[in-house]
């Protein structure tokens, strides 16, 4: 049996192993090696009452074979990115689906931007059969609050209506063209091809009630994309009632949220409202014009939701070999070497000189 004991000398504390082979013999005689010779920390004393120090063995409870036979996780759970628990049951497929991809409505979300895409999972890879940023809503009359719960239903509208359109089915599958703020999933047409479905994929953000997330799924859902969900976690959902208030939901939906911030702002605080809606009042835009901006960004969308790529002022590629740095050959390496030689001895002699 082993144990460590923390032995201090000259101010410095040392970590040692103690071998308790005997019982009769005093044990703090018989450690035989330090581990760690590191300065853990430094003890001040008092030089007119030195006292000893003491601590109680510790037993050591993990061996070097618990560490050898140790397995990490993966990489990206280690890193804090992928939850595998949820992963593996969005990507695996019922075995009666004959290699059909199970599709996942991802929602992403960075301190500017809102990404969402619909991935299916492969062997190799996952695979992006459409994608929609939240950087493309500027293109629909959406400049400001890009990263808000309406700009994540914006997001979630644009990404169904895409992936809708590529895959031919946007023309029988409409879906909320005029948001209520009502709970209704997409049904399947009688002589028609079945509803395209995804599942909803949050990674590790968390699904509280009124969470942007959500406002992303109900953008897909009004798309035209059938998402199982229920009401829970839409604002407006009373816990205790167990129902949905729908006013309190559209309201969120055509930014009235904001809206009435921004009222209450300019009402208690003119001074923070100029200086935290300063791009909208640089636009012009007002509490009375929110509501119309995202009604008319939605009928836009609907119109049309391809993606067109925005023109570069410069050829940014061309820009980065500009200033990359070239691979010096065996006699441009040998020739600086010999320089800084040159330069190091002319700077001795004239050191030299000098005194």
């Amino acid at each position: 049996m082993s144990c460590k004991r923390v032995v201090v000398e000259q101010g410095r504390v040392y970590v040692c192993k103690v071998s308790l082979a005997s019982a009769r013999e005093p044990s703090w005689l018989c450690y035989s090696e330090i581990l760690h010779p590191i300065t853990l920390c430094v003890v001040h004393t008092n030089p007119q009452r030195p006292r000893p120090f003491k601590m109680p063995f510790v037993k050591e409870v993990k061996t070097n074979a618990y560490f050898s036979r140790y397995q990490v996780k993966y990489r990206r759970r280690r890193e804090g990115k992928t939850d595998y628990y949820a992963r593996k049951r969005l990507v695996v497929q019922a075995k009666n689906k004959y290699n059909a991809p199970k599709y996942r409505l991802v929602v992403r979300f960075s301190n500017k931007n809102i990404t969402v895409q619909v991935v299916y999972a492969r062997l190799q890879g996952d695979f992006v059969l459409v994608a929609a940023n939240s950087r493309e809503l500027p293109r629909y009359g959406i400049e400001h609050g890009l990263t808000n719960w309406t700009a994540a239903y914006a997001t979630g509208l644009l990404a169904a209506r895409r992936a809708l359109t590529k895959l031919g089915l946007a023309d029988k599958y409409q879906g909320v063209a005029e948001p209520d703020g009502t709970i209704s999933l997409t049904e399947a047409i009688d002589d028609a091809p079945r509803p395209f479905k995804a599942y909803l994929d949050v990674g590790l953000k968390r699904t509280s009630t009124g969470s942007r997330v959500f406002g992303a799924l109900k953008g897909a859902s009004d798309g035209g994309i059938f998402i199982p969900h229920s009401e829970k976690r839409f604002p407006g959902y009373d816990n205790e009632g167990k129902s949905l208030d729908a006013e309190v939901l559209k309201k969120y939906i055509f930014g009235g949220h904001v809206a009435e911030y921004m009222e209450s702002l300019e009402e208690e605080d003119d001074e923070r409202f100029k200086k935290q809606f300063s791009t909208y009042l640089e636009s012009g835009v007002g509490s009375e014009d929110i509501e119309e901006i995202y009604t008319n960004a939605y009928a836009a969308i609907r119109e049309d939701p391809s993606f067109k790529a925005t023109d570069k002022d410069k050829d940014w590629k061309a820009e980065s070999l500009k200033h990359r740095s070239k691979k010096l050959t065996h006699e441009q390496r040998k020739e600086n070497i010999r320089q800084k030689i040159s330069a190091f001895k002319a700077g001795q002699e004239a050191a030299e000189d000098d005194e």
